[in-house]
């Protein structure tokens, strides 16, 4: 029940986003492709982590520029977004026995919820780099689609790491 109502809520927001927002569509789509692909081709439960995390933490950024937009700000509302897409990530996974093997530990943390802590820290960074970048260079990118490569290059450096750390 948990996951349906999960992927309902995801839908919903989905249809109801405008695409200016700070987190673009296309690093979404990104992220999720590189989930999809990690996973059909065996690749370490941390590496899947990282992307999940960073698509849990875009995702997220753009509730809060959505609900922003509409006017409804009220105290905390980050903190709350961000926590609440965390929980409905990783709660369920926890209930389908994917977070909290035994076997599947990397340095005594769930190999997944792991890449999924360090994932969404990463992609957090990368967007952050970004701005700063931006903010430096009279609000101008340097290349184009600055803000979406500077987080999957982030990401695709810490699987390449992730990947010789867990071989």
């Amino acid at each position: 029940l948990i996951m349906y109502l999960y992927f309902l809520l995801v839908i919903a927001s989905l249809l109801l986003v405008n695409f200016a927002y700070a987190i673009c569509p296309v690093c979404i789509v990104a992220i999720g492709a590189g989930v999809g692909i990690a996973e059909k081709y065996g690749v370490d439960d941390t590496i899947v982590g990282l992307w999940s995390g960073a698509l849990i933490v875009a995702m997220a950024w753009w509730t809060v520029n959505w609900l922003i937009n509409k006017n409804w700000k009220f105290r905390g509302m980050g903190s709350i977004v961000f926590v609440a897409y965390y929980l409905l990530t990783i709660v369920p996974l926890y209930y389908a026995g994917l977070i909290g093997k035994i076997s599947n530990k990397f340095w005594g943390i769930d190999k997944l919820f792991l890449g999924i802590i360090i994932g969404g820290i990463l992609f957090y960074a990368g967007e952050s780099l970004h701005f700063y970048l931006k903010s430096k260079n009279n609000n101008k990118v340097y290349f184009y689609f600055q803000r979406v490569i500077i987080p999957v290059i982030v990401l695709i450096l810490a699987s390449v790491v992730f990947y010789f750390l867990t071989k």
